[in-house]
C-alpha cells in the first residue's frame, strides 16, 4: 500500500468491567496508552489520533500524537472511530485502529493488516480468537461520511457498517501468512485483550518480550526481556540514554515501547567497564 497511513486509539471506553481506566494502567513501566500509540506509531507514516472521552485526563503522550474527544459518550465503537476519522481528515487515506487494551500488539501484525486494505476493500477486518475484530482493523478514511450517516440513524453496531462497508475478511491463515507475523506473532497475541482484571493480570504476569542489545563497547547481541527503552537498559546494566531501534530509528523517551525481535543500539557505554 503506497497511501498515507494513520492510526486510531480509542482510549475513551467506560472501563466497566476494569472498574478504572484502563489507558492509565502500567504496563512494565509504562501505560496501556503509551504503549499503544508507540507501536502503531512505528508503523503509519502519518499521525496517531488518541480518541478520549469528553474530560477524560491522560499522562503525557509523545510529540505529534494528536488527541480528539468523543462528544457523545456511550455509543459505542463506531463512535469512537469516527471521531478518530474526522480528526485525520485527508491527512491520510488508511487509519489502523486499536483499543488501548491491547498490550501484545505487535508492529508486524499492523502493517500486515494496513497492506492487506488493496483498492476494492473499504476494511480489512482480522477475523481470529473466535470473532470478527473491528478494533484491530485497517479502514479506508474516505468512509467517514457513511460511518457518519450509520451513527446518526442509531444504528451503531460494527455488523451495521459491514454490511455496507467492502470489506476484507482476513481469517486466521491469512493473517499468519505474512512471515513476520508468523515468527514474531504467532498466537495472534496482537488480538489479546484485557478486559476484566483478571486479564490483565495474567497478561501482564508474562515476561517481557526478548530483545537484543548492543552497545559500541559491546557490539555482540546480548538478550534481555524489556518492554521498554529504560527496562532494556537496566537489564543490560546500560546508562540510559539514546539508543537506535532496528538499525533506522533513533530513540530517546524511556517509555518507548518494545517487542519481540527488537534489536537496540545503545550509545551510552555499560555501567559495569
Amino acid at each position: 500500500m503506497d497511501e498515507r497511513t494513520a492510526g486510531i486509539v480509542l482510549a475513551g471506553g467506560r472501563s466497566r468491567r476494569m472498574g478504572t481506566p484502563k489507558a492509565q494502567l502500567e504496563w512494565h513501566g509504562s501505560t496501556l496508552l503509551r504503549r499503544a500509540v508507540g507501536i502503531v506509531g512505528r508503523v503509519v507514516d502519518g499521525t496517531v489520533v488518541v480518541v478520549r472521552a469528553r474530560g477524560q485526563e491522560l499522562a503525557p503522550l509523545p510529540a505529534g500524537v494528536e488527541i480528539a474527544d468523543d462528544e457523545r459518550e456511550g455509543r459505542g465503537p463506531l463512535q469512537g472511530i469516527a471521531a478518530g476519522l474526522a480528526a485525520i481528515g485527508d491527512r491520510a487515506g488508511v487509519a489502523y485502529v486499536t483499543a488501548v487494551d491491547a498490550p501484545l500488539l505487535h508492529p508486524a501484525f499492523v502493517r500486515h493488516v494496513l497492506r492487506s486494505l488493496d483498492a476494492d476493500h473499504d476494511v480489512a477486518l482480522p477475523h481470529a480468537r473466535g470473532y470478527a475484530q473491528p478494533l484491530a482493523a485497517a479502514y479506508r478514511t474516505s468512509i467517514a461520511p457513511l460511518l457518519d450517516g450509520l451513527i446518526e440513524r442509531e444504528r451503531l453496531g460494527s455488523r451495521d457498517l459491514f454490511a455496507v462497508a467492502r470489506v476484507r475478511d482476513l481469517d486466521e491463515a491469512a493473517l499468519l501468512a505474512d512471515p513476520d507475523v508468523a515468527t514474531l506473532d504467532p498466537e495472534l497475541d496482537s488480538l489479546r485483550n484485557v478486559n476484566e482484571p483478571g486479564e490483565y493480570e495474567a497478561a501482564r504476569a508474562q515476561p517481557p518480550p526478548p530483545v537484543s542489545v548492543r552497545t559500541h563497547e559491546h557490539p555482540d547481541a546480548r538478550r534481555v526481556s524489556a518492554a521498554t527503552l529504560a527496562a532494556a537498559a537496566t537489564a543490560a546494566g546500560i546508562a540510559l540514554g539514546p539508543a537506535t531501534l532496528n538499525d533506522h530509528r533513533r530513540i530517546e523517551d524511556p517509555q518507548e515501547p518494545l517487542v519481540a525481535g527488537d534489536v537496540l543500539n545503545f550509545l551510552a557505554e555499560s555501567l559495569h567497564s
